[in-house]
């Protein structure tokens, strides 16, 4: 059976897209002085963002051979036996660090489970950092294999390397809300960012729509900068008429979308569109989504430029960081165990 007979038969086929539906944004301006390119920038993202939620950004300026030498830690890492990778599995955090094993984590709350192995670092921190408040924190120690020289380093460096990108992306995002380019520059400080590698065996045979590579959801931070594996196909999005549409890795580029903080902060204005992941390469698939919030005492509410007599506030305002721990809790059947006394 084809790949296209697989999602056909299990209803979850998808059409390819003409990149009209999922623009492709230049970033370099924002990098420069030059204020009509800025606007310019802004202009397309914000067009992207009320229409379609998805877009892709070229001249990024994230060196490709960081992103290249990052890549190639998935197959190490992932490759670790099992209990080792155990050993620094996420509930032994103190931040929601560490390795998440296959069918774990559930973005679909009505499905069966994620087929996905999962790797997540945020901002490195000593354990007595002030930021670092214990397991209801999103700050703090990393958890790391002890047996993957340069394993540690590579995924700082990329970390880093992806957080500064964010904050440029920031800059473009306070410019398409009519803001000062500078507007969210404080709340962005020390942002609760998060990294994952994740690991997506291919699925072979009969799909059961209820257990995907990882299920229809939309993400909950601010917006979701994407590394996608070159020459494996498995991102879907779904636009607004409903429909999915394939999202391919496209060279020099990242897939980027809005997440659920920055549609409440923009009052809906910004979509946060909903998407899935399915492999049937007949080979394993390895992506990298960098999650990007605020700093974690932000509180999001509606954004002046987004309300107006004929456009009330939808959501009660909301701390950053809470909110996105309320969403772990709905994910990760770790967080769902009695807490011990």
């Amino acid at each position: 059976m084809t790949a296209k007979a697989q999602l056909e038969a299990a209803g979850l086929s998808a059409r390819e897209s003409d990149f009209s539906e999922i623009p492709q944004i230049d970033l370099g301006p924002m990098a420069g002085d030059d204020p009509v390119a800025k606007q310019a920038t802004a202009k397309a993202l914000r067009d992207a963002c009320v229409n379609v939620g998805f877009f892709y950004i070229r001249n990024h300026g994230l060196p490709q051979k960081v992103i290249d030498d990052t890549f190639a830690l998935c197959p190490g890492f992932f490759g670790l036996p099992l209990e080792e990778k155990m050993k620094i599995h996420v509930k032994k955090s103190v931040n929601n660090s560490g390795y998440t094993p296959l069918l774990e984590e559930n973005t679909d709350e009505t499905a069966l489970g994620d087929l996905h192995e999962g790797f997540d670092i945020g901002n490195e921190l000593a354990a007595d950092d002030p930021l670092a408040r214990g397991r209801e924190a999103l700050y703090g120690p990393n958890q790391w294999p002890g047996n993957l020289p340069g394993f540690k380093e590579q995924m700082l460096t990329y970390f880093e390397e992806v957080k500064a990108l964010g904050r440029r992306l920031f800059r473009a995002f306070a410019l398409a809300l009519d803001l000062p380019e500078d507007y969210f520059d404080p709340m962005v400080t020390k942002p609760t960012g998060v990294l994952r590698i994740l690991s997506y065996p291919s699925q072979e045979g009969p799909i059961d729509q209820r257990q995907i590579g990882i299920g229809a959801h939309t993400d909950y931070e601010c917006f979701t900068i994407l590394g996608q594996q070159l020459g494996v196909q498995a991102l879907q999005v779904q636009n607004g008429k409903g429909e999915w549409v394939s999202a391919p890795p496209i060279p020099g580029t990242f897939v980027v979308n809005i997440g659920d903080q920055m549609a409440r902060w923009t009052n809906d204005v910004f979509a946060s569109t909903r998407h899935r992941a399915l492999n049937l390469s007949g080979k394993p698939r390895y992506s990298m989504p960098f999650f990007l919030g605020t700093n974690y005492d932000t509180l999001i509410e509606a954004l002046p430029s987004c309300v107006g007599p004929d456009r009330p506030a939808k959501y009660p305002p909301v701390v950053a960081g809470e909110y996105v721990l309320s969403r772990f809790d709905a994910t990760y059947a770790y967080r769902q165990e009695p807490k011990a006394d």
